[in-house]
């Protein structure tokens, strides 16, 4: 869920895959719905840009990028259809005109915004500065507790703290990372980006200052909004009128953008601002954009206020006409978006759409095959229905576009059985008594085994702060090293927690997995900027939702508590969440339907989608190119030779690879271990760890390199190179494997 941080009051799967896929594919009968191809394209109704993509392809004339929240190929009850095949008209456009990928995989921590930022950028969340999420910790005064931001900002955002401004998109070198729409806006195309993260303005008090300039006539109006003497803590209660005064900056400049190409017709409009990205690769100048609907809809609209695809004015809660914030983009009213864009000028399109598994009007959750579940899908479908048959009406097709549709993550679902027993959603709707995620509360539930590092001057009944989260990052106070007594105490003291489950009435053990500094850097959870690293990560059983006393924690005891208001968590390391999907469809794409066989995850889909737009980014890709479900792979040589490679590397460096899930093993059973006295076994451990997660960096380093200059620069891999750095792939498991044994 978009919104949902909760650090604010308000928001296994094993490498076995890689060895042998054996997931359940599900999916309904291949339907007739094929977009035309041979058209003319038509869909200059706006300003027509210089747009260059493809190589050697000259029908490429589009792109468009659909990223799913918490949507998902499998079932979640066997009964109930999944979300894919109750959304027929999209599953049949993939499996009909492309290829679905069923083994696509997430980054731990499996959230919303590292999810995406992955995909859009190729990378993990530590080469890309955003691996907790949806909201992250930083010690900006070591003395006292961490303070906290969410991870959705613009792409230029900086943290704002009293010691801290660093970029929330952060290298490891502390640069800002570079932005994904460069290749594209610098091969002449304009990057339209529909509620897609951090590529949009995501809030008013810190985005609207930064981009447009403290005294714009932008900050005045959110500064004006902000003033107005009522809600937020304020007396009286907003009026109407008040609330949707408030409301009027976040519907005008959040949300929606335009990256354009130089000296395009589309940003010389007002409210045109320079494309500032100043530790871009090879330098970045002379761009523009445009950020929010006040200034992107005249340009997509012309007529008046974009609708969404059922002719409905797109409008906020209080009937702004604009954006209408990140949990109401439903498939309708975010392809109408990407629609408008299509067809007046803006031909490389991104675009994000809501969770349909939230009751988003009353802040609940739905369970499978529950009424309202199955009716927002069915909408989606229909919204699906009516933007294939409008684009091809445009011109806009197989032929000419690439479309990807993938979602961030899949989510667990937290409730008791449905009732009746066999319903299916669809004929006999389900319901449920026993619905919504297990909260607890960290502090309490390890009791004497928190305790505060000596001489930290904070309450010794609250030594750590939290991202609260089914897989809580703890910051220990004072910023203490990893061999504190007082971090060694809480991470065997997690080890230990318990909870009786109110669904099952079960005693669970609530920690699955603790990951401290070495393992986090393992998982690529370690950023550019050491005060933001969390002291450890706890990967709970994915029905609980963990807080910490004293921030934004209703519980206060040892209580768990069901709450029906989310009952979809993710971040967790766990088969149903980190196991997702990705379709593809377009020139160069193979026409396979389902292929359930290719192991990928989340970084391959940026080096993908350039290598099949004919473009490349000034960095290298964590990911790489899934010449598997590409019609014409023989431009990096040897096939064979990349994909073996291909598939050591993703199960080497991948989070929920081989390595990934092996040392995070071995670095649950090393951080139980021991005591006071003798910690030989943790020692030993972490020592081990460093040096393995070292050689696997380099080599890791050493075929990225090899992969994207096959895979995206169109080279030829060295097969002699390839097999041996194959083969010390596999041995680098083995050792990896070896150290779980151990452990």
């Amino acid at each position: 869920m978009r919104a949902r941080t909760r650090v604010f009051p308000r928001a296994r799967r094993t490498g076995a895959g890689w060895l042998a896929a054996g997931a359940l594919v599900v999916g309904l009968p291949l339907g007739s719905l094929v977009l035309q191809t041979g058209v003319q394209d038509a869909a200059a109704k706006g300003p027509k840009t210089a747009c260059n993509l493809g190589t050697g392809n000259g029908n490429l004339k589009h792109v468009i990028n659909i990223m799913f929240d918490n949507t998902h190929f499998t079932r979640d009850n066997p009964n109930v259809p999944s979300d894919l095949e109750q959304m027929p008209n999209l599953l049949n456009f993939i499996e009909g005109n492309g290829t679905l990928l069923s083994q696509e995989h997430t980054p731990l921590i499996a959230h919303t915004a590292t999810d995406i930022l992955s995909s859009f950028t190729g990378q993990y969340g530590g080469e890309m500065g955003q691996p907790i999420a949806n909201g992250f910790g930083f010690y900006d005064d070591s003395n006292t507790a961490a303070s906290f931001r969410s991870s959705f900002a613009y792409w230029t955002a900086r943290l704002g703290g009293k010691t801290d401004n660093t970029p929330f998109m952060i290298t490891p070198q502390g640069k800002n990372a570079p932005a994904p729409w460069v290749p594209f806006t610098r091969a002449g195309c304009d990057v339209g980006n529909v509620a897609s993260a951090n590529t949009v303005l995501e809030n008013t008090g810190f985005d609207i200052p930064a981009v447009f300039g403290t005294n714009s006539p932008e900050n005045t109006e959110q500064q004006s909004a902000f003033d107005i003497p009522c809600g937020f803590g304020k007396n009286p209660p907003c009026t109407p009128t008040q609330l949707k005064a408030k409301a009027q900056p976040a519907a005008d400049f959040v949300g929606i953008g335009i990256h354009c190409a130089q000296n395009n017709a589309v940003c010389d409009n007002t409210g045109a601002v320079g494309d500032v990205l100043p530790d871009e690769p090879g330098g970045y100048t002379g761009f523009k954009m445009l950020q929010g609907a006040k200034y992107a809809d005249p340009v997509i609209s012309p007529s008046g206020p974009v609708t969404d695809l059922n002719g409905n004015v797109v409008t906020d809660s209080t009937g702004n006409a604009g954006f209408p914030g990140f949990d109401s983009m439903s498939a309708a009213t975010s392809l109408g978006f990407v629609a408008d864009m299509q067809e007046h000028g803006v031909p490389v399109t991104y675009a994000y759409i809501s969770d349909a598994h939230d009751n988003h009007a009353t802040g609940t959750a739905f369970g499978p095959g529950q009424a309202g579940y199955v009716a927002q899908l069915k909408a989606y479908d229909a919204a699906f229905g009516t933007f294939f048959t409008r684009l091809a009406q445009d011109g806009i097709t197989t032929a000419n576009t690439i479309f990807t549709f993938t979602s961030d993550e899949g989510d667990h679902f937290v409730g008791g059985p449905p009732s009746p027993a066999n319903c299916d959603g669809v004929t006999v709707p389900c319901t449920y008594t026993k619905i919504g995620e297990l909260q607890g509360n960290v502090t309490t539930m390890l009791g004497g085994n928190a305790v505060a590092p000596a001489g930290c001057n904070t309450p010794a009944s609250i030594p750590l702060d939290v991202h609260s989260d089914s897989a809580p990052n703890i910051y220990v106070r004072c910023n203490p090293s990893q061999t504190d007594p007082a971090v060694r105490t809480i991470e065997r003291g997690l080890g230990h927690i318990q909870a009786v489950n109110p669904i099952t009435g079960e005693t669970d053990h609530v920690t699955n997995s603790i990951a401290g500094v070495a393992e986090m850097n393992a998982l690529h959870m370690i950023t550019g900027d050491p005060r933001r690293n969390p002291t450890m990560t706890m990967f709970a059983r994915p029905d609980y939702f963990l807080c910490a006393s004293g921030f934004s924690c209703p519980q206060t005891d040892s209580q768990i508590t069901e709450t029906p208001g989310f009952a979809w968590n993710h971040g967790d390391n766990a088969p149903e969440i980190n196991t997702t999907w990705l379709g593809l469809v377009g020139p160069g794409v193979k026409h396979s339907g389902v292929d359930s066989t290719t192991w990928a995850d989340h970084t391959d889909d940026r080096p993908t989608l350039l290598a099949l737009a004919g473009l490349t980014d000034d960095y290298t890709h964590d990911g790489r190119v899934l010449v598997e479900d590409m019609t014409q792979p023989q431009h990096v040589g040897n096939v064979a030779a990349y994909e073996q490679l291909a598939g050591a590397y993703k199960q080497l460096d991948a989070s929920v690879g081989i390595f990934g899930e092996e040392t995070l093993r071995a670095s649950t059973v090393a951080l139980e271990s021991g005591d006071a006295t003798n910690d030989t076994k943790y020692t030993t451990f972490t020592s081990a760890l460093t040096a393995l997660v070292a050689q696997r960096d380099a080599l890791a380093a050493q075929i990225e390199h090899l992969l994207d200059l096959t895979g995206v620069s169109h080279g030829h891999v060295d097969t002699h190179s390839a097999d041996q750095l194959t083969a010390q792939a596999v041995q680098l498991l083995q050792a990896a494997g070896e150290l779980g044994g151990g452990a």
